[in-house]
């Protein structure tokens, strides 16, 4: 089993697809100004484009083309558009490798699952969310060089690390649903670890996680539970069906019954620690979100605390902050952030 997804989208192209992928993927890697390629339908293009820079995300200097044709060609020139000068580009390339070499010399010793919480962990304390969303928050150039990128600049971090360290990883894409309030593509990461595939989602972490405490609510997801709060792919990615490697669950702070919680509650008041949890009894209804309060109020009392609770509904994650002083508990439905992708 090779341990890099090498040209994954790539493999999903036909005959003339795959010419047309590759002589983008030639002509990017060498910045030339234009060159040829088969004449396709725009979305076509415009697809496989796309494809070429999440199979290869090094290519990071080059966010759009534009094409010109005969009318009776068939071929097209393309025209791609690069961020930076030929000269800046070289020099920003020779950054990023280093920088990417740099970052996995801190990992290499570990074991597959240690590397993925390093690059899990590196995103989520090193990255922040370009709500600006300058167009190079959508490259690793963003992530790796600035320190700030979206949901596809986060998820190319991943995946070029990954690729480093020698685990096998690609960007999954999902379409927008203007319906139900998603305005914009959202990316994130399928990994294999220890031979089974699972979702990753540095970006949903990196906006829930505060208060120097690292979330992992999108570490090593089956499909079943990344699609509660993700739109379906719009290319295929493996099949994650393994849920007992999600972080919570190995951390063993995923619980099934109320008076566990209540046992550890108990516990981190005591010791004024935030208490963080995955709810495993059962779908997390408003009827058990209720006994949940009930038990960190009741808990936090006895000290003469309240309960600061934030719920991440869909992945059924709760954390609870204890504070000095009397008063109601404080609720709080948290929202991982979409993300943008043009």
């Amino acid at each position: 089993m090779s341990t890099k997804a090498e040209n994954y989208y790539y493999n999903q192209l036909n005959k003339e697809q795959k010419k047309v992928y590759y002589a983008m993927k030639e002509g990017l890697l060498k910045m030339q100004d234009s060159f040829p390629i088969l004449k396709l339908s725009n979305r076509e293009l415009a697809d496989i484009y796309f494809m070429v820079r999440m199979d290869c995300p090094e290519i990071f200097y080059s966010v759009k083309f534009t094409y010109r044709y005969y009318p009776d060609s068939t071929a097209v020139e393309l025209v791609p558009e690069y961020l930076f000068t030929k000269d800046k580009i070289k020099e920003h390339r020779q950054a990023m490798q280093s920088r990417v070499k740099k970052l996995a010399r801190q990992a290499e010793k570990l074991d597959e699952k240690g590397k993925e919480m390093f690059i899990h962990d590196f995103i989520v304390n090193n990255v922040k969310y370009d709500k600006l969303k300058k167009e190079y928050s959508h490259e690793i150039i963003g992530a790796l060089g600035n320190g700030v990128a979206v949901c596809e600049g986060m998820a190319k971090a991943v995946k070029i690390l990954c690729d480093e360290l020698g685990i096998w990883c690609i960007i999954a894409l999902s379409e927008a649903n203007p319906d139900k309030g998603i305005k914009y593509r959202h990316a994130w990461n399928v990994v294999r670890i220890d031979g089974k595939y699972y979702h990753l989602d540095a970006t949903f972490d990196n906006t829930l996680s505060r208060d120097d405490i690292v979330r992992y609510d999108y570490f090593n997801l089956p499909d079943k539970r990344i699609f509660r709060d993700h739109e379906p792919v719009i290319w295929k990615v493996p099949e994650c069906i393994d849920s007992d490697h999600f972080y919570y669950r190995e951390k063993k702070v995923s619980w099934t019954t109320i008076d566990e919680v209540r046992n550890r509650t108990r516990q981190a008041v005591k010791k004024n620690r935030v208490l963080l949890f995955h709810w495993r009894g059962g779908y997390l209804t408003k009827e058990i979100l209720k006994e949940l309060l009930e038990v960190f109020d009741e808990e936090a009392k006895v000290k003469e605390k309240q309960a600061y609770v934030s719920v991440n509904w869909p992945q059924a994650v709760i954390r609870v902050r204890f504070k000095d002083g009397a008063g109601e508990e404080q609720l709080e439905m948290e929202e991982a952030n979409e993300g943008e992708v043009e």
